[in-house]
């Protein structure tokens, strides 16, 4: 066997991120990876594969752009980890597959649409299919597969400070923005508990949010509720309005959201690439550096 030959087998066997570094790009990038990421799933052609879950393994490595200035230790200037995981949670809820290839490109397709991707590479392996792990690797740069449209999944963030909340001025909002998807994002209600430790005021706090977009969810016609990833980007991608419940997310960040929930609904549409954010009520305190377009508008008489 050729040294060529053995170097193509063993990269063929080898983990993406190793086939990955052997497949230089124009010159040396940086490489953000998933290993052995497990996810029970219903997929599968053959009728035992319906109605049952099983055991996929996913492994991604993205080649990535070198920054172009110091990153000072700010996540929002990379590509977060978080992003890989949101890729395969979000496709697996998308719909259900028949084909691992399938899922492979769409999720190969949405990490690509991250401005900093040049080049993912995508293995899945079912875990529980005989003795073995059986599974497909995919290989892809911007411009194969089809394209995800990351636009369509950017909203229009509305944030409506100052209470009490009406919910006649929030459906005229609602019916009269063209600029859809709409997520709304509520200010904190003053009247909640009161906690003696700030990790419970916080938690506290993120309900009291909640609770109140479960009340105003009600009295709207066709809004949502979304509290994670998956929930909003459907809502996004079919055009939906929702109401933001935070507390999974602001656990879940990589970073550390703001306490505030005007500086929360500005730290929300900055991670979302928001198209622009609506002040309803012109509460916002932005600094002059923030780059997303605000509106603001005032609270109707009533």
């Amino acid at each position: 066997m050729t040294q060529d030959k053995a170097t193509d087998t063993t990269n063929a066997f080898a983990h993406p991120e190793f086939r990955a570094a052997s497949m230089p790009l124009d010159g040396v990038h940086d490489r953000l990876s998933l290993r052995d990421h497990v996810v029970e799933v219903e997929i599968g052609a053959f009728q035992a594969e319906r109605d049952m879950t099983q055991r996929v393994s996913f492994d991604v490595v993205v080649e990535v752009a070198a920054p172009d200035a110091d990153l000072e230790d700010d996540v929002d200037r990379i590509l977060s980890y978080d992003r890989l995981t949101w890729a395969i949670e979000t496709e697996l809820a998308a719909q259900r597959l028949n084909l691992l290839e399938t899922l492979a490109e769409r999720i190969a397709d949405r990490i690509l649409a991250e401005p900093q991707a040049l080049r993912v590479f995508v293995r899945i392996q079912k875990l529980d299919k005989g003795n073995g792990k059986l599974g497909v690797e995919v290989v892809r740069v911007p411009g194969q597969g089809e394209k995800y449209n990351a636009d369509q999944a950017r909203p229009t963030v509305v944030f409506i400070g100052g209470e009490p909340i009406v919910a006649m001025e929030v459906q005229n909002l609602l019916d009269n923005t063209v600029d859809a998807p709409l997520v709304i994002v509520l200010d904190l209600p003053i009247d909640r508990p009161q906690a003696g430790s700030s990790t419970a005021q916080r938690q506290i706090d993120l309900l009291a949010i909640e609770q109140a977009g479960w009340k105003l969810s009600a009295e709207l016609t066709n809004v949502s509720v979304a509290a994670t990833r998956t929930e909003l980007d459907w809502a996004m991608k079919t055009g939906q309005s929702c109401i933001w419940a935070p507390s999974k997310l602001v656990s879940d960040a990589v970073d550390t959201p703001p306490e505030d929930a005007g500086a929360l609904a500005l730290w929300f549409a900055t991670q979302w690439g928001a198209k622009k954010l609506i002040d309803v009520g012109g509460t916002l305190r932005v600094s002059d550096t923030n780059a997303l377009e605000i509106v603001t508008v005032s609270h109707s008489a009533n």
